[in-house]
């Protein structure tokens, strides 16, 4: 597949129109049948969620630490495959792996000095191509890096807000 030549029309509307490439994505966390679990819906399929073993869920589905992690994965070997793709750089395999800890007892409010959230997140990414250089290699890098989604939004932090409805 020649990603250039699929990306190229997109980007000369995106030239044309600047507007047009901006999106917007949405997912929808629904009620499920017990407090522990949730469907998550993104419009093109429904996931199902429930909390980690470590605060009482089941462990039957996916997280949203698990979630989190995979979006992180996901976007990092897509970006790192596409990449590689368009600068022609022969790969074997790449494969991303994400991990991340957390402390449970800042979710479980049993101490305030335990933060809520990921204290710390680590990507690996293995990348099989015995054929690229040195100089191919560290443009693989260097590019993965800069166009991977998740990878900067979790670096940079964005605005959130949120929005309460109540009825």
């Amino acid at each position: 597949m020649n990603v250039r030549r699929l990306q190229r029309p997109l980007k000369e509307r995106y030239r044309r129109e600047p507007g047009s490439s901006r999106v917007t994505l949405r997912a929808r966390g629904s009620e499920a049948d017990t407090p522990l679990s949730c469907s998550v819906d993104i419009g093109r399929a429904v996931y199902e969620a429930g909390a980690h073993t470590g605060v009482g869920g089941t462990g039957s589905a996916a997280c949203s630490g698990d979630l989190l992690l995979g979006a992180l994965a996901a976007c990092a070997q897509i970006t790192c495959q596409m990449v590689a793709s368009a600068m022609e750089i022969p790969t074997r395999s790449i494969e991303a792996v994400a991990e991340g800890d957390l402390d449970l007892a800042g979710t479980l409010g049993l101490s305030e000095e335990v933060p809520v959230g990921f204290q710390e997140i680590r990507l690996t990414l293995n990348v099989d191509a015995p054929e690229a250089s040195e100089e191919q290699l560290e443009g693989l890098k260097e590019k993965t890096e800069r166009y991977c989604v998740v990878m900067q939004t979790l670096k940079g932090a964005p605005r959130l807000s949120v929005a309460w409805e109540t009825g």
